[in-house]
């Protein structure tokens, strides 16, 4: 990841216009919720903007998908119709990385999830986010895992296949090409 922190004006003027061309293009994942105030909101929060960038720059294509009225912040979660291409190839966290003896990924899902400054879809998450569109029909995405579960070797992942949501299971040390994480970020 870049050292970075934040955009440049120009930067930050096209971030902002491509996250209203979608927001524009899918108003069913966010009724009820105005692009002005989502835009005043980005404006007033750059280090926001910089982690929907790094979620950009990753594949992401970070949508509005709700409203926290207790906060007042907006949520974002990673719209791309397959798992982000950036964030593919990638074992479960660091103790399944350091667990494997060869043929090591990149990176874990979570350490990545940690260098963006996202969080990583949980179950719920996914399946709501399932209700605004379908996502993942030929790849799958590593979702939160719940520490039973992981504590025996073992980790989740969901996809969308035959019109229906799964949740599977799989060693935390495994990777594959279609297989990557979808992450959260409130603004």
């Amino acid at each position: 990841m870049a050292t970075r922190k934040t955009l440049e004006p120009e930067e930050q003027a096209a971030l902002i216009a491509t996250l209203k061309a979608r927001f524009e293009k899918h108003k069913k994942r966010h009724q009820g919720i105005a692009w002005s105030a989502v835009q005043a909101r980005l404006e007033a929060r750059p280090d926001k903007l910089w982690l929907l960038h790094e979620m950009e720059r990753t594949g992401g294509e970070p949508d509005v998908v709700g409203y926290d009225e207790a906060t007042g912040e907006y949520i974002f979660y990673d719209c791309a119709a397959e798992s982000p291409a950036g964030r593919r190839s990638l074992c479960y966290d660091r103790a399944a990385l350091d667990a494997r003896k060869e043929a090591k990924p990149a990176n874990s899902a979570l350490d990545m999830a940690a260098e963006l400054g996202i969080e990583m879809l949980t179950e719920a998450q996914y399946r709501a986010l399932q209700d605004l569109g379908k996502f993942d029909t030929k790849t799958s995405s590593w979702v939160a895992t719940p520490s039973a579960i992981r504590e025996r070797g073992g980790a989740l992942f969901c996809d969308r296949r035959y019109d229906h949501i799964f949740t599977y299971h799989n060693g935390a040390t495994s990777y594959y090409a279609a297989r990557g994480f979808r992450g959260s970020l409130t603004v």
